[in-house]
């Protein structure tokens, strides 16, 4: 008897003391997991915790504080390039209101220091100076709808859009302009009328945008067309071109504001860089998508994808 209490207080005994040691252990393992997190959290490096153990309970652990870092290193990411984009923005911003305003500034200054000219040719300098002051009030009025769309403030109600129409209509209001560009026009809408769920005043403006970006950018290829098509769950309006296209490094920055096709601001094709980042906001607000897709004097195509509505 003495002897199986004996056995039993050694037993008892060795699993006190490997309690102790996988305590000691468990320890030390989460004070170096501790220390290593901190350093990666206070130098914001892209590392993750890496420990090899059999603890089950760890591991989760781990997998968790992983996830963890890799959202917070993502937020760090997407911080610093909203900053980046910011300064552009307002870098471009600068530069896109000041020149009008010292256009039209001289413009003023002109008049007031040869009266005389009003007598004998003031139509063409007042012309200008009306054309460059709506030209400002554009762009101002670009900014604050973009800012109005990506804040949410934007009131854009959806409902049943004979989308046939609204497409023949944006045609014919650029039909002038294409004639005087002399390009050979190809369009494809079907008989059978086709609805989706948008909104018309948006879907005029996307349209604008992209009718009036193929006609300044895609002009020297001589033919711009509009293709709609029924895709079974969705309806698609294809604006496109043969001109010189847009290149590969530049198809992924085209939505990004302020990002002008011809970044060096070539004054024959100087847009405000806002156009195609409303267009894009404005499909997302309509529940849409907008795809692009170029090469090089065969076809350049803007895409908008619409939710089709068949009652």
């Amino acid at each position: 008897m003495e002897l199986v209490l004996g056995l039993a207080a050694v037993v008892l005994a060795v699993l006190n003391v490997k309690q102790y040691a996988q305590r000691r252990s468990r320890h030390q393992t989460l004070s170096r997991l501790g220390n290593k997190l901190a350093a990666i959290v206070e130098g914001q490096t892209s590392e993750k915790l890496l420990l090899a153990t059999e603890e089950r309970d760890i591991r989760k652990l781990l997998i968790q504080i992983n996830r963890l870092l890799d959202q917070k290193q993502k937020s760090i990411a997407d911080y610093a390039k909203a900053r980046l984009e910011l300064r552009k923005m307002l870098s471009n911003m600068s530069h896109d209101l000041k020149t009008p305003l010292t256009v039209i500034l001289g413009y003023v200054e002109k008049l007031e220091l040869e009266l005389e000219m009003l007598e004998t040719e003031p139509s063409d300098t007042i012309r200008r100076l009306h054309r460059k002051t709506l030209s400002l009030i554009d762009l101002i009025r670009q900014f604050f709808d973009l800012a109005r769309l990506e804040s949410g403030d934007a009131d854009i109600p959806l409902g049943r859009l004979h989308i046939n129409e609204v497409c023949r209509k944006n045609v014919l209001d650029f039909y002038g302009l294409l004639q005087s560009e002399r390009l050979k026009v190809e369009i494809d809408i079907p008989e059978q009328p086709l609805y989706v769920l948008g909104n018309e005043e948006a879907l005029n403006r996307i349209l604008n945008n992209l009718i009036s970006n193929a006609i300044r950018y895609g002009s020297d290829g001589g033919i711009f067309g509009l293709t709609l098509r029924d895709e079974g769950d969705h309806v698609a309006v294809e604006v496109w071109d043969q001109g010189k296209g847009i290149a590969e490094i530049e198809q992924e920055r085209v939505f990004e504001r302020l990002y002008t096709l011809e970044d060096s601001r070539n004054p024959d094709f100087q847009g405000s860089g806002l156009g195609l980042t409303i267009t894009k906001r404005l499909m997302e607000a309509m529940k849409g998508k907008i795809q692009l897709r170029s090469e090089p004097y065969q076809r350049t195509s803007f895409t908008c994808a619409l939710k089709k509505v068949d009652y």
